[in-house]
């Protein structure tokens, strides 16, 4: 009798040392929270072998929560497998009449591709080929082939800043990223703040107010002095900034995201095509290419391996967005839907076997209130990934602590400095890590640990501390 009570004893003592205690944190992590007064029961964390299915610290595993653009993680995996690495995209231009002594008697139509990476480098050699083609005078209309992407999915912002880059919205002819970047550069000596803008839409119109603030030596944040207001009158639009810059702030970029796709995409068009000595009889809109119409050039993109780097190192929404419903274009649906992507998702998680009941997928960015996955699903996910024939591309894409990407100034100075891949997020009330961690036995190590609370913001030291705290290979 007394025998089996040790044994009982001795099953009890080896499960309690196999499986971490539920809220077991390390006492690092523990004060770090405490100190950022968030409770326990608002994260979520796993700590696990990358080659294992066994966790060593799960602390709310199974709980269902925002993991901000941790959300990528999910998207870009199963890109490179549903896709490949070498998938790329391709921009294409096609004439629908004649071409006489330079003139085009017709339309020039632009298909898109949903290419996420059309930069205005790109958009440029498209139109050089264009014109390299005897093209210089368009007697029709720029004819804009959208069609990949239902257009429905363009219209949503995500909070109530529209200019905002990140809430640019996908499109199967998405252009520079919606953008124009804004040079600001401040003159002392005539006390005035130049705004250069590239690229510059022909129709748009910038007015440049920014008082060059005099006396101040402090930069702080420079864009909370600033403000830009954009409005339309007939065809053309106005942006107006106003406030005040700082000389000691230098030369700073300040993106902005302008004006609807067709209307982005002709004011980019009307500014080259006349740079390479080129006009528009015609105006702009939508339409397919037609049956009979004639190629005359073709961009491709860098491949998927690429984009998925810049999704991931520096948490590209729109381009993350792109990816996403282009997942839903090679199912077979065109025009693309957030439901078509999401269910090639599922479909491919299903045949990899992983299970994430408490999945919700929105955009597939984690720029989204509705989104949710656990930490537990989340350590899973690059666990398989980690099994993967493409894991050395994945984990490529991840930002690089110390290094690069979001995580570039982070753990800097100390053993773990370039040891870590980790994918961040950040939202308001939301601070989220996932990733791996070779640690200074040279094992690699899953980490996942999420952030759902008010003081989220603060949350970045507790992270920190368990990213160090794996690193030194605790036990």
């Amino acid at each position: 009798m007394r025998l089996s009570i040790v044994c009982l004893l001795a099953v009890i003592s080896t499960l309690a040392t196999a499986r971490p205690a539920e809220n077991n944190l390390p006492p690092t992590v523990a004060k770090a929270l405490a100190a950022a007064q968030i409770p326990v029961s608002a994260v979520g964390v796993v700590v696990q072998d990358a080659g294992s299915s066994a966790s060593r610290l799960a602390v709310n595993a199974g709980q269902a929560m925002n993991p901000a653009s941790t959300m990528k993680l999910v998207t870009t995996f199963a890109a490179l497998e549903l896709l490949g690495p070498a998938y790329t995209w391709k921009t294409t231009a096609w004439s629908s009449g004649t071409l006489d002594n330079g003139v085009l008697a017709g339309d020039l139509v632009l298909r898109g591709g949903a290419d996420p990476r059309l930069t205005f480098e790109q958009f440029w050699l498209l139109l050089r080929q264009v014109r390299a083609r005897g093209v210089r005078q368009i007697a029709g209309d720029l004819v804009l082939d959208r069609s990949l992407i239902a257009a429905a999915e363009t219209d949503s912002h995500f909070d109530d800043k529209p200019l905002r880059p990140y809430n640019v919205g996908p499109d199967a002819l998405l252009l520079n990223f919606k953008a124009v970047r804004v040079r600001l550069v401040p003159e002392t000596d005539k006390q005035t703040v130049l705004a250069l803008a590239e690229p510059e839409p022909a129709n748009l119109d910038i007015v440049n107010l920014i008082k060059l603030r005099a006396g101040n030596t402090d930069c702080g944040d420079w864009k909370e002095g600033l403000r830009a207001d954009l409005t339309q009158h007939a065809n053309r639009w106005r942006l107006a900034l106003t406030g005040s810059y700082s000389a000691a702030c230098g030369e700073k970029i300040w993106n902005h995201g302008l004006l609807p796709h067709p209307a982005y995409i002709h004011g980019v068009f009307e500014q080259l095509w006349r740079e390479l000595g080129g006009s528009l009889k015609g105006g702009v809109r939508d339409g397919a290419v037609p049956a009979d119409a004639r190629q005359l050039a073709e961009v491709e993109s860098p491949t998927l391996a690429e984009i998925v780097r810049d999704i991931n190192k520096f948490s590209n929404n729109v381009m993350a967005r792109q990816l996403f419903l282009t997942l839903g274009v090679e199912s077979g649906r065109k025009p693309a839907r957030t439901e078509d992507a999401d269910a090639a998702v599922r479909a491919w998680l299903d045949g990899r076997g992983l299970r994430f009941p408490e999945l919700v997928l929105d955009n597939g960015s984690g720029l989204s209130r509705r989104e949710r996955l656990s930490a537990g699903s989340l350590a899973r996910l690059l666990a398989s990934a980690w099994q993967s024939p493409l894991m050395p591309e994945f984990i490529a894409s991840l930002p690089l602590n110390a290094v690069d990407g979001t995580m570039r100034k982070r753990l800097n100075g100390n053993g773990i400095a370039g040891r870590a891949h980790i994918k961040t997020g950040t939202l308001e009330g939301v601070k989220t890590i996932a990733g791996y961690v070779l640690d200074k036995n040279g094992r690699q190590q899953i980490v996942v640990f999420l952030v759902n609370h008010a003081n989220a913001g603060a949350a970045q030291a507790a992270q920190d501390a368990l990213l160090a705290w794996v690193y030194e290979a605790n036990p």
